[in-house]
Parts: structure tokens; C-alpha cells; sequence
């Protein structure tokens, strides 16, 4: 539990330094099976586009939902999907997990898909 509480500690300082940037969040939440993004407006309160190991386009072609392969999925989508509703520049927020694997795989891909951070 304490983990879990460090986490969103990080996770709440990161989102009160993007809320003052006044650019749409690229948000992430990784579970034990699957992988989540999603891009919120710079006010927090509407959610522009959102891409997910659970959706069928992303998970064709995958072993499972929770490893790099699929973060390198979700991030190629969620870039195509920001740069339709007219978005270019993001803040990465990361949720409080660490820069490493499935996180920087998903934001790698995402930035080869033209999202800027």
C-alpha cells in the first residue's frame, strides 16, 4: 500500500506542474494486463482521445496487453488520434510510474507519431 500511495504522491506534484503549463495531458495507467492512454484538455475536464490494449484495432497482432510491444500500439494510437483532433503538443504525464519499460515504450512511439513533448 505504501507503493501505491508514493505513486500517486508523484503523480499529484507532476499534475499540478502540468496544470500551470496549460497544454493537453498525455495521461497513462498501466495495469497488470492492460495499458491505458489517455489525452485530456488542458483544464482537466473533457477527455480529447484515448487508445487502450483492450480496444480491437490496437490489440490485433498482440500476445497479450502488458508488455512493450502493446505500449508501442497504444502510443502509435493515441498519436494518430491527438494529431486528428487537432492536437500536436502534450505534457507526458506519467502517473508517478518510473521512465522505464512499458512507459517509455508508449512514449517513444508516441513521439515517433508526432505528438511533442
Amino acid at each position: 500500500m505504501l507503493k501505491k500511495i508514493a505513486r500517486l504522491r508523484r503523480a499529484k506534484s507532476t499534475r499540478s506542474h502540468i496544470r500551470q503549463l496549460g497544454v493537453p495531458r498525455l495521461s497513462v495507467l498501466r495495469t497488470g494486463q492492460h495499458l491505458y492512454a489517455q489525452l485530456f484538455s488542458s483544464d482537466g475536464s473533457t477527455v480529447l482521445a484515448a487508445a487502450s490494449t483492450t480496444q480491437a484495432d490496437v490489440r490485433e497482432g498482440l500476445k497479450n496487453g502488458k508488455n512493450a510491444d502493446a505500449a508501442v500500439k497504444v502510443g502509435r494510437a493515441i498519436a494518430e488520434k491527438a494529431l486528428a483532433a487537432g492536437i500536436e503538443k502534450v505534457a507526458f504525464d506519467r502517473s508517478g510510474y518510473r521512465y522505464h519499460g512499458r512507459i517509455k515504450a508508449l512514449a517513444d512511439a508516441a513521439r515517433e507519431g508526432g505528438l511533442k513533448f
